[in-house]
């Protein structure tokens, strides 16, 4: 892999710059043409990019398509569909002491931004910000994990064979490359990752002043409660814990059930993970595996507490780990002190749904929240636990939908994205006032006549 120099990133950023200043990114029929292609090398490198994912993360190729490369393709539909209405100029009420003046927010691309993206949905992750990057008419410098190595050449290969690298490029690279990216003045940059290294993008911007969209993660509470209907609970929680391993930044972190369920509920989630997979998990061709040797370790330490209700089988020259049910856990358990990022699932058990309130809400606002239970207790939840976003009775299925923006809040974000949210996460909302000049009213000139009639009016 070819070293990448702090100059060669410092002169393809200004080539870019010169590019963005010629204007030719911000009509409708470049953004329209450059969508249109991006999903065009997608459905070409389609099978190259499955068997990166199965390679990197042994995604089957279903989950690769539904996870990563069907809502990317969907996000481009979405903005190709509404990208001359989202251009146009919003118009604005003007209020009765600015008349004949009249207002509007006419949106414009930031210019050349950054996006870096993490490991677990490798493809989606940067993809998915590209697709809001060109449809505002920015230029963009992409980088992908080191991690899923595979996924990141056949990215690297489309971008370069579909974009002209002075609109769009990829860099390649570990930390190195990351910290001269970071430090680079940039008019956004678009970070996916953790918490940790969050805090390392931020205060590096800092420097240039330089924006940041931060979509981190966190402890994302999952709460059943005593009048859930258990079966549906057990699949949909299974199901939301098995996708890609567990390592999905909103994946139901930890159970919080009811305690006249809780045993009931367990079994029920033990044998949705059975019918899923089958009763030899291993063997199962859509269970994918630990990114690598370190992460394994780390999970591998935390299921050293409490007592193992269902999994527990590791083998690390496969990078498996079953999913595993946790019970009896207690609240300084290490599994319950960071993100968990794998098939762990620990337990802890409410009787007044008021200790849980108490408990998620003395920790970092999460990234998702879910509730299993009847409408209204749900409707007092939510507006008593702050989260990014969140299901009712699901898991995950809130970043399915493109009209809803996706985001953390506090330590698990800022910022959001997705549909119409992507394309102003990428545009500068610019507030413009017109002003006729065949009448000139005097009231905001010195020596300000008719003060009071002013004052009324205001």
């Amino acid at each position: 892999m070819e070293t990448i120099s702090k100059a060669l990133i410092q002169e393809t950023v200004q080539e870019q710059r010169e590019f963005f200043r010629t204007g030719e990114t911000r009509t409708r029929l470049f953004r329209m043409e450059h969508l249109k292609r991006l999903k065009s090398f997608i459905n070409k490198y389609e099978k190259q990019i499955q068997d990166a994912l199965w390679k990197d993360l042994h995604k089957s190729a279903e989950e690769a398509w539904l996870t990563e490369i069907s809502i990317v393709t969907q996000e481009i539909d979405n903005h190709i569909r509404h990208l001359k209405k989202w251009m146009k100029p919003e118009k604005v009420p003007t209020p009765l002491h600015l008349l004949p003046s009249k207002g509007y927010i006419q949106p414009e691309p930031l210019g050349v931004v950054l996006i870096a993206a993490p490991w677990n949905y490798p493809f989606q992750l940067l993809m998915n910000p590209l697709v809001g990057a060109i449809s505002a008419g920015c230029c963009a410098v992409l980088k992908p994990s080191p991690y899923t190595p595979h996924i990141a050449e056949i990215m690297e290969t489309m971008i370069t064979e579909a974009f002209n690298p002075r609109h769009i490029t990829l860099f390649q690279g570990g930390r190195d490359v990351n910290q001269h990216l970071f430090h680079t003045r940039f008019d956004l940059i678009f970070y996916t990752g953790s918490p940790f290294v969050g805090k390392i993008v931020m205060e590096a911007a800092a420097e240039n002043l330089t924006p940041v969209i931060l979509e981190l993660g966190g402890k994302s509470p999952c709460i059943v409660d005593k009048e859930a209907d258990l079966k549906v609970a057990a699949k949909r929680i299974a199901w939301g814990k098995t996708i890609n391993a567990g390592q999905t930044c909103i994946a139901p972190d930890y159970l919080f059930v009811h305690e006249s369920i809780k045993d009931r509920l367990l079994n029920r989630i033990a044998e949705s993970i059975k019918e899923m997979h089958g009763r030899n998990i291993r063997k199962s061709p859509y269970y994918p595996r630990i990114v690598n040797n370190l992460a394994m370790e780390r999970l591998q330490r935390l299921m050293q507490h409490g007592r193992i209700h269902t999994g527990g089988e590791v083998d690390p020259d496969e990078r498996f780990i079953a999913p595993t049910i946790i019970d009896e856990v207690e609240p300084d358990f290490p599994v319950m002190q960071e993100e968990i990022f794998g098939p762990l699932l620990p337990v802890m058990t409410f009787t007044d749904t008021d200790d849980v309130v108490q408990y998620v809400n003395s920790h970092e606002k999460p990234l998702a929240f879910y509730y299993f239970g009847p409408g209204k207790k749900a409707k007092k939840l939510l507006q008593e636990i702050p989260s990014g976003g969140g299901c009712i009775n699901d898991t995950l299925m809130h970043i399915t939908n493109h009209h809803l923006p996706f985001g953390g809040v506090g330590n698990s974000g800022m910022g959001k994205y997705h549909g119409k949210d992507s394309f102003h996460a990428f545009s500068n909302r610019r507030a413009i006032v017109t002003t006729p000049t065949w009448l000139d009213m005097p009231f905001k000139y010195a020596p300000f006549k008719y003060f009071s009639l002013i004052k009324k009016i205001l």
